[in-house]
């Protein structure tokens, strides 16, 4: 198979071939490992591969779900697998060993997949870029030295660059879909809770956090939300789940809809006139698929989200680090950190558990204020980012005017305008390529819906690839083209 051949398909494709005997895992290993080689180099997508995994591969200890064969890839925060690295895409975490595999691994094991080696991450995903002083900077397969976005910029690059079909991404404040919309490639953040966290973690970013796939196909998306959407015992929440299976949903239309559009500046950020036009476009394509759409305004009752969000996360983030210095037998400091995470280490200390409380207590006042939107629509129909992919430099974790007082307001605000609010509302939220902005960069519009209600984002989701496809559009760093 060549790489033509191979990037050509998606993640069900590739397994479909396998099923059928006409080429066999370790020939799409083999495949993947000659697609890192052709086009890693420009990019920065992938930190790590697994020998064991493409030339040493044993065929049997695939699991036999859907995805069986398909190549991918683990991103390099919170994927978990026991006795692989797993080094937050930070210095102080070099070398670090997993001591067991995550809930999402094993399903993802079941589902099929060969997971071939580990994808690039910012420091501890703490950027909406994915550029570190461990591995480089991850570039857009659309334009060398500009961002992939993040922090599951190394997931996205690797997809819309052909090197794999299909790869593990998370998202805390819009790290799925950020990417996604930079890549151009489909980016689906699930409801709270729908995929589980454990077991040595549950509410990841006190309820923000949440892990799935970059793909290229709204059918790998639905397929994989059906493999790995499963509770497992001693999950906190478990949430309603449709009786029938997402990827049966998925090619079902949805019933007439209201949907809004939403461009109000929450954190207080332009968005590019083009990104507006591109929602409007995608506004009047589903006007004419029978949906109702008007122009919406929301609110965050007040609350400032950039600070409510730090006071969050970085709530006894010292501590985290310290226990990561202790396992890596390294210390957090200047020459283990970068410039910005290590100014939120030593401020962290000065978040009490008053001031917690109080960031706690304003997030439901947003939320709140925010999901009364869900009484008049829904679907919330808005920009994945304000601005397409910058260059290298502007919203990494390295520059040394930005510390813990201003990260909102120079690295979060820029980029997350659009995502965040879905990570506070736990709603599920998607990124779809569906425009090009005249810089030669793919623009990203997100669809989001009620709590629970993957089954119709994906519904929309899959109405929009089928009235504006994607497929055709091929980035100049891509397998097939370099």
């Amino acid at each position: 198979m060549n790489l033509n051949e191979y990037s050509g398909f998606d993640g069900l494709g590739l397994a479909e071939l396998v099923a059928r005997r006409e080429v066999s895992p370790r020939e799409l290993a083999q495949a993947a490992a000659a697609a890192i080689e052709k086009v890693n180099p420009a990019i920065g997508a992938v930190v790590e591969t697994y020998a064991d995994r493409i030339e040493g591969l044993h065929e049997t200890a695939l699991g036999d779900g859907p995805f069986r064969g398909a190549p991918f890839l683990i991103k390099d925060v919170f994927g978990h697998e026991k006795g692989r690295r797993i080094e937050f895409g930070s210095r102080l975490c070099r070398g670090m060993i997993a001591t067991a595999d995550t809930n999402m691994m094993v399903l993802l094991r079941r589902a099929g997949v060969n997971n071939l080696g580990r994808s690039a991450a910012p420091e501890f995903s703490m950027a909406a870029t994915t550029e570190s002083e461990l591995y480089g900077n991850c570039s857009t397969p659309w334009k060398k030295g500009y961002s992939a976005g993040g922090s599951s910029g190394g997931a996205s690059a690797a997809v819309a660059a052909g090197i794999v079909p299909l790869a593990h991404s998370s998202d805390i404040g819009g790290s799925i879909r950020i990417p996604a919309a930079m890549c151009g490639v489909v980016g689906f953040k699930p409801s709270r809770m729908r995929v589980s966290l454990g077991p040595v973690v549950d509410e990841v970013g006190w309820g923000w956090s949440i892990n799935f796939v970059q793909t290229r196909t709204m059918r790998d998306a639905a397929a994989m939300l059906d493999a790995i959407s499963i509770p497992a015992p001693g999950d906190p929440f478990v949430i309603p789940k449709p009786a029938e299976s997402y990827a049966a949903l998925t090619e079902r239309a949805p019933r007439p809809l209201r949907i809004g559009i939403v461009l109000d500046k929450m954190m207080g950020v332009t968005p590019d006139p083009e990104i507006v036009s591109a929602v409007h476009g995608v506004g009047e394509t589903l006007a004419k698929l029978g949906h109702h759409v008007e122009l919406a305004t929301v609110t965050t009752g007040g609350v400032d989200l950039s600070r409510v969000s730090r006071d969050l996360f970085f709530f006894d983030f010292d501590n985290r680090l310290d226990g990561y210095g202790r396992r890596s037998g390294l210390k957090p400091g200047p020459d283990t950190l970068e410039p910005t995470i290590w100014s939120i280490y030593q401020r962290a200390k000065e978040i009490t558990p008053s001031r917690f409380t109080a960031a706690w207590s304003d997030a439901n006042t947003a939320r709140r204020s925010l999901g009364a939107f869900f009484e008049s629509f829904d679907i919330w129909l808005a920009p994945t980012t304000p601005g397409v992919a910058a260059p290298w430099g502007h919203f990494g974790l390295s520059r040394p005017d930005v510390d813990f007082d201003n990260i909102g307001e120079k690295i979060f605000a820029p980029v997350t305008q659009y995502t965040l609010a879905h990570n506070l509302l736990g709603t599920p939220a998607i990124s779809l390529p569906l425009a090009m902005h005249s810089s030669g960069l793919p623009i990203g519009v997100q669809l989001a819906g009620r709590p629970a209600d993957d089954h119709v984002v994906l519904q929309v989701a899959r109405l929009l690839e089928q009235a504006m496809p994607w497929a055709g559009r091929t980035p100049p760093l891509h397998v097939g083209r370099m």
